[in-house]
């Protein structure tokens, strides 16, 4: 039997679900500790050198000091950081009720690895690169977990996009048990040239995602490895999975369609670390 709720009831539904997300929206509200507002504060932070990890701008904002703070946010080719976002008042306001001046930089709690980096430094050490990429994962919680497991399971670097991702702040930290304090993170700007790169410097990048034709467990992970996690929404965008050099799903045999990617996340790597682990108990007899 189906229950038909008539319009009113939907229309109080609907009135009482905005409360909800304005209130649970509200509760999640950065600390003051984790942002900086106003534009001459901001710009003390960049010549400081602090690692900011994105910063909102006021969309009509066109004084002379803000064109000075984009300056500095400008590259020698003339393009502004990717961190950097143009928004309307409104969005602001959501963060603080302090006077912003139409700037809020939010501070980063950890610091960030050069993708260029870390891998030659990862051969160097004699290491088998195990690295988890995450494409579009935006949920706090989830990134948390995905670090600490990472932490766990001996993972080398988590790999993020500057956009479309989540906001390193405290929380996080928090959610990671401190995982993000050991952990190297990498914050690219194009996802697409990441996996390219990790590709010419001889690693394997495995997509997890349910479309694939075969079992997580029949693919060699013991070789150099990437692993590509995608959100729960929209799983990993067409562009990167091309970028790939192959697909697996994690089997589902009961009625929910998906895990939670956190989950999904610690199924790869702790398999990539049974393999990995197995090469070892061999080498040893």
């Amino acid at each position: 039997m189906f229950y038909n709720r008539n319009q009113s009831d939907r229309s109080q539904s609907f009135n009482e679900s905005r409360e909800t997300k304005k209130v649970n929206y509200e509760t999640r509200r950065p600390k003051e500790k984790e942002m900086i507002f106003g534009t001459r504060a901001v710009m003390e932070a960049i010549d400081a050198g602090k690692t900011l990890d994105k910063i909102l701008i006021r969309r009509d904002m066109s004084s002379a000091i803000a064109r000075e703070l984009l300056a500095k946010l400008t590259d020698s080719e003339g393009h502004i950081a990717t961190n950097v976002q143009r928004v309307p008042l409104e969005k602001l306001n959501q963060f603080t009720d302090k006077n912003h001046q139409g700037v809020i930089a939010f501070l980063s709690p950890i610091e960030f690895y050069r993708l260029e980096d870390l891998i030659p430094s990862i051969y160097e050490s004699g290491r088998t690169p195990l690295l988890m990429v995450l494409d579009n994962v935006t949920d706090v919680r989830n990134f948390g977990a995905i670090a600490r497991t990472c932490a766990c399971a001996g993972a080398d670097a988590l790999i993020i996009g500057t956009r479309g991702s989540v906001a390193i702040n405290g929380d996080a930290v928090k959610t990671s048990a401190g995982a993000l304090h050991t952990l190297p993170v990498c914050k690219v700007e194009n996802m697409q040239n990441a996996l390219q790169f990790l590709r010419e410097s001889g690693l394997n990048i495995i997509a997890a995602t349910e479309h694939a034709d075969h079992d997580y467990t029949a693919t060699d992970m013991r070789s150099p490895l990437a692993i590509v996690m995608g959100s729960e929404e929209k799983g990993i965008y067409e562009e990167n999975l091309k970028q790939c050099t192959d697909q697996v799903r994690i089997p589902m045999v009961g009625t929910i369609e998906s895990l939670n990617v956190s989950v999904a996340a610690g199924i790869m790597l702790y398999e990539a670390v049974r393999q990995r682990s197995t090469i070892s108990c061999c080498a040893r007899t």
